[in-house]
């Protein structure tokens, strides 16, 4: 316990290094494209993105849907859950965004209504109406919609960061990377800023360090975060008037590894990068693109992507809990 409250306070202190040291300075405006009732690092990254509003401006939420959690609708009604308990479902937008993966949709977006569409219209309302600085898209599920708004409005390119939870690059594989490779290649192909936040499965320098144990949740979770007057069911049942009490909930749930048993917050990586920087290690690379075999280099390509690795598990977890702390 007293090494997690040195963490915990080393963790505060820390968090005067981020893109935002100051309240003087502009809050980041995103939108965050989510699979989430995928696992239950999604939900963790909303909660997280919504603890720090002083830092981001939430310009919205969009869905897709991912071959595990359901369809859309889903999806949709997690992301609404999390927002009801931070009271925040009046105040930020859900849209819904695509079904099906670019390949199939991406031919069919000239008639009146198509796969994804309400979320892709969104996306290219919002960084049209960014003509100084730009908007940061933080997907952090399959690329889909992004995708697909660059296609669709070419001209939103200049206007927009593209930071992706995705991939084990330089090796093969990845939960959001397979479900929509078509997606990822054509971004890849554009020339719009794009930044990989790396999961590796099999490595420690991905995301996958993130990872927080079942008596750690257990301890620390029950009743964080504002208690909201009512109760929201959960998606494996109950009520849950506090985000933290349904993150223990979520979290004895889902199938968790290693001793003691443990998951990674996979995503609350890519929000925590956008917040400081400094939790983890960028370098550029040219871009490469995927094919059935896996990653291929092209070293000789003028395009270039920002890669993400190595990251500071110990400041990022615990940030998250200071977070939570804070809204109590």
């Amino acid at each position: 316990m007293k090494n997690f409250i040195f963490l915990l306070a080393f963790a505060s202190v820390f968090c005067s290094c981020s893109r935002l040291a100051n309240e003087s300075e502009k809050r980041i405006p995103v939108i965050l494209d989510t699979d989430a009732n995928n696992e239950l690092d999604d939900q963790h990254a909303i909660a997280y993105m919504l603890t720090n509003q002083d830092v981001f401006d939430i310009v919205g939420i969009t869905v897709n849907s991912t071959k595990n959690g359901g369809l859309i609708d889903n999806h949709y009604t997690e992301a609404v859950r999390i927002l009801t308990l931070f009271n925040e479902q009046e105040n930020i937008i859900v849209k819904r965004g695509a079904d099906a993966a670019f390949d199939r949709i991406r031919g069919r977006m000239d008639s009146g209504d198509y796969d994804g569409k309400d979320a892709v219209e969104f996306i290219i309302e919002k960084a049209r109406d960014f003509k100084d600085g730009k908007l940061v898209l933080s997907p952090i599920g399959k690329l889909t919609n992004i995708a697909l708004a660059i296609q669709k409005a070419p001209d939103i390119m200049d206007r927009v960061t593209i930071i992706w939870l995705g991939s084990n690059y330089p090796d093969p594989g990845e939960y959001n990377l397979v479900n929509d490779t078509a997606a990822l290649n054509y971004i890849l192909n554009q020339d719009v800023h794009f930044e990989m936040v790396t999961v590796s499965y099999d490595r420690e320098t991905g995301t996958t360090a993130i990872r927080v144990s079942l008596p750690e949740i257990d301890s620390v979770m029950p009743g964080k975060g504002p208690v909201i007057e009512g109760f929201i069911t959960g998606r494996h049942g109950g009520t849950f008037n506090n985000f933290g009490d349904y993150s223990v909930n979520l979290f004895h749930h889902i199938d968790l590894y290693g001793d003691p048993p443990s998951r990674s917050l996979f995503d609350v990586g890519a929000v925590a990068v956008l917040k400081n920087p400094g939790w983890a290690e960028s370098r550029k690379i040219p871009a490469p693109y995927y094919d059935s075999a896996g990653w291929v280099d092209q070293p000789d390509n003028y395009r270039e992507i920002i890669l993400w690795e190595n990251f500071n598990r110990d400041s990022i977890v615990n940030d998250l809990y200071r977070s939570l702390l804070q809204t109590e």
